[in-house]
Order: C-alpha cells, then sequence, then structure tokens
C-alpha cells in the first residue's frame, strides 16, 4: 500500500512497517541535495514530528513523520550519498522505516491519484 502527505513524504506499508521518503516532486523542488540527518532506530515521533533534515543547494528542509510510530531503521546510503534521494526518491533514497502505532491511520492519508491532483 503506497500513501502520501501533503508534506511530500511517500509511504510503503508493509506488516505494520512504513518505509518512508520524500516524493520525486519534493526532490525536485529541493535541488540536488547535499545532506541529510536521519533519525536514530529506537527514535519515537508523533505524527508531524520533525524525523529528519535535508539540506540542498537551495535549502534546508524538515522531513516529517508521516504517522506515530517508531524509528526501526535508517538509510545510512543517503547519508553517505545524499545525491541517491534525487536519483532515485521513491526506491533507493528512502529515508526511514517506521513502525505504525496505528496501522489505520494510514486511511487517511491520500493515494497516488489524489497526491497527483494536488501537485498538479
Amino acid at each position: 500500500m503506497l500513501k502520501f502527505t501533503e508534506d511530500h513524504e511517500w509511504l510503503k506499508i508493509e506488516n505494520g512497517v512504513a518505509t518512508v521518503g520524500i516524493t520525486a516532486h519534493a526532490a525536485e523542488q529541493l535541488g540536488d541535495l547535499v545532506f541529510v540527518e536521519l533519525p536514530e532506530a529506537g527514535a519515537k515521533f508523533d505524527k508531524g514530528g520533525d524525523a529528519s533534515t535535508v539540506e540542498s543547494v537551495k535549502a534546508a528542509s524538515d522531513v516529517y513523520c508521516p504517522l506515530a510510530g517508531e524509528i526501526v531503521e535508517s538509510n545510512q546510503a543517503i547519508v553517505d550519498d545524499p545525491s541517491l534521494v534525487n536519483s532515485d526518491p521513491t526506491g533507493e533514497g528512502w529515508f526511514f522505516k517506521l513502525k505504525l502505532d496505528n496501522v489505520s491511520d494510514a486511511d487517511a492519508l491520500m493515494d497516488e491519484t489524489a497526491y497527483q491532483a494536488m501537485i498538479d
């Protein structure tokens, strides 16, 4: 199940764990990323909490936690090479994996059609 937020994050949810990243649209808007800071495994966030920071040649931005949960893994590859977020935002450029407090909260997020309509 793929879901999207108004803050341009995507979530791929499998077995109660969401892989979270930023959308291609967000990566495009930010420009070339030069720095990514990710949360530690075990960190807990409420929906909307500042989970990550990204810096591009244009600006610094926060990446918000799309739903409440606990970080179970962060993607060290994008810390080492932030350009992965630009080249493959919905694949190798994922940010973190989040064990959701309540999977049904994802029902309130947008599907791909609704997200596409929002950015058009």
